[in-house]
């Protein structure tokens, strides 16, 4: 999923007040995040309010599509391309102190000295971050908020919540939503400002919106499993159960049968050159045993991904 999305949806959030109306939410809304099945078993519930934020949603979509798109495609009319780049640059640079402080409290030194690094670099030879110039030599771009702060500390998820004008977040999110919208310091200049700022990022997530509205099945399921997903990839910084290096290692050791996994194929497949042939002829983005490579399935919603990887 485009970051420029979920970029928006969080950038419609930095309002004080609202955030401090969203913390009243999350102490109403507590974490219930259990149900008992007809088994009798306990079993996590991710979204137990469905029916209302599927209302929420709606009325989202309803103010999204009649008043931000249309507001945000008079502002990419009238604005130059480079002129978005560099509204977009100055803020994610101002954005950059507070994944200084994130970085600090994940214990992540090494991470925020770069960061340190690179909002030097753009806030001085980047003429105040309209430039990105910390990229070009190599300084790379973090994303790191109180939520993630929060998992870090052991703080569980909580609910799936969505709120009005706001959009998807969850229980935990609520608070680092305050947190983050406090740290930022565009929060506290005129509104001219933030406006702004809110429709630098409705354009961008453009694409991401459009793509949603056309391709999901069900909008809603879609945004909430790519949302989930997105969050939970933040929060391990991009690390999955298997790494590549202990990929590589399970090929090196020896089988049951003494021979090295390695040289393991599909049954049926006699031969590495016959495994060779169906990957030339398998459609594009599509893997052997699992259907759509992994990239393109996690954003499928999870029912969808289930029938995708069950079926042969």
């Amino acid at each position: 999923m485009n970051r420029h999305y979920y970029s928006y949806r969080n950038n419609r959030s930095q309002h004080i007040l609202l955030a401090f109306l969203m913390l009243a939410i999350f102490v109403l809304s507590g974490c219930a995040t259990t149900q008992i099945d007809e088994y009798g078993n306990e079993v996590k519930v991710v979204d137990p309010y469905e029916n209302i934020n599927r209302k929420v949603y709606a009325f989202n979509d309803v103010v999204d599509d009649y008043v931000a798109e249309p507001i945000s495609d008079a502002y990419k009319y009238v604005t130059p391309e480079f002129v978005q780049t560099g509204v977009a640059n100055f803020f994610s640079n101002l954005k950059v102190i507070n994944t200084v402080l994130n970085d600090l409290m994940q214990a992540k030194f090494k991470q925020g000295a770069e960061d340190t690094g690179r909002f030097t670099v753009n806030s001085t030879i980047g003429l105040l971050g309209l430039f990105d110039v910390a990229s070009e030599i190599g300084l790379e771009h973090h994303e790191e908020d109180f939520d993630q702060t929060l998992a870090v500390w052991g703080v569980p998820q909580g609910t799936y919540l969505v709120l009005p004008f706001l959009g998807p977040t969850t229980s935990r999110g609520i608070p680092g939503t305050v947190f983050d919208t406090a740290a930022n310091p565009a929060s506290y200049v005129g509104a001219p400002v933030q406006l702004v700022q809110m429709l630098n990022a409705r354009a961008n997530a453009e694409g991401a919106l459009k793509f949603i509205d056309e391709a999901a099945l069900d909008p809603y399921v879609f945004t909430r499993e790519s949302f989930l997903q997105w969050r939970n990839f933040m929060i391990n910084d991009g690390v999955t159960e298997l790494e590549e290096d202990e990929f590589l290692d399970l090929e090196d050791e020896p089988m049951e049968d003494g021979s090295d996994a390695s040289d393991s194929k599909p049954a049926g497949v006699s031969s590495v050159s016959e495994t060779d042939a169906i990957d030339d002829a398998k459609p594009e983005g599509f893997n052997l045993e699992l259907g759509p490579e992994a990239g393109n399935s996690s954003l499928l919603p999870s029912s969808q991904q289930a029938t995708v990887q069950t079926q042969d």
